[in-house]
């Protein structure tokens, strides 16, 4: 873009446009009956010490520092091929990419998330988000520090940033003010802890679903800021 656009629509992914609750469910299920309950919790027990490392969430990072313990088992390989492989597209909240489209009316919808540089560009992939938003897909180690970037490749007068994170929504909130609207909606582990709910200020806009988008018309979007 050389131009700023009057607004520009950012857009999380997991448990935001994808229910990644039930994907994390299906690994669960799938490591268990692959490998047994105990190797399943080591591989949980490495995944989060990775994530309080990292700042994020490296499935196949974990897979990698498991197989160290396991480098005589050839089923892990199998196991990569359920990651890459996982049919994402099943897993999109229902109207997510009609969400979408609606925003789409208005200005550029981008994807925005954290992760990996592998496993999360194949996820918004293989789910069809990158094709919803014509390819404008950022994914940072740390998204909410990223902002001077992500204004610089898609500048604007406004943004509205759709998060399931309230921690994300208020650090992003803190730097771009009044300039920026934050919609929650309450979907997946995070949006519905309480504690987690409690611990930050209110996004502008709530709503009970991603689909429930379609009712919002823009001035109310803008105006909430």
């Amino acid at each position: 873009m050389t131009t700023p656009e009057n607004v520009v629509f950012l857009l999380d992914v997991d448990n935001t446009l994808l229910d990644n609750d039930r994907i994390v469910a299906d690994l669960d299920a799938h490591l268990r009956k692959t490998f047994g309950r105990d190797s399943r919790d080591r591989y949980w027990e490495i995944f989060e010490a990775l994530r309080a490392e990292l700042g994020y969430a490296d499935y196949l990072g974990a897979l990698q520092r498991y197989r160290m313990g396991k480098l005589s088992d050839p089923r892990l390989l199998l196991m990569s091929s359920f990651l890459v492989d996982y049919p994402f597209a099943t897993r999109l909240y229902p109207d997510a990419i009609n969400a979408i489209r609606h925003l789409r009316t208005w200005g550029p919808t981008v994807v925005l998330s954290d992760g990996d540089v592998v496993f999360q560009p194949r996820k918004t992939q293989r789910s069809g988000l990158w094709d919803a938003v014509e390819g404008r897909v950022l994914i940072y180690l740390h998204k909410e520090q990223m902002l001077e970037a992500v204004q610089s490749l898609y500048p604007a007068r406004h943004y509205v940033m759709v998060d399931d994170k309230l921690r994300i929504l208020a650090a992003m909130k803190e730097i771009l003010g009044k300039r920026l609207t934050t919609v929650f909606p309450r979907q997946g582990h995070y949006a519905l802890d309480a504690r987690n709910i409690a611990t930050y200020p209110p996004a502008d806009i709530m709503v009970e679903r991603i689909g429930a988008i379609v009712d919002c018309d823009l001035p109310a979007l803008l105006g909430a800021a």
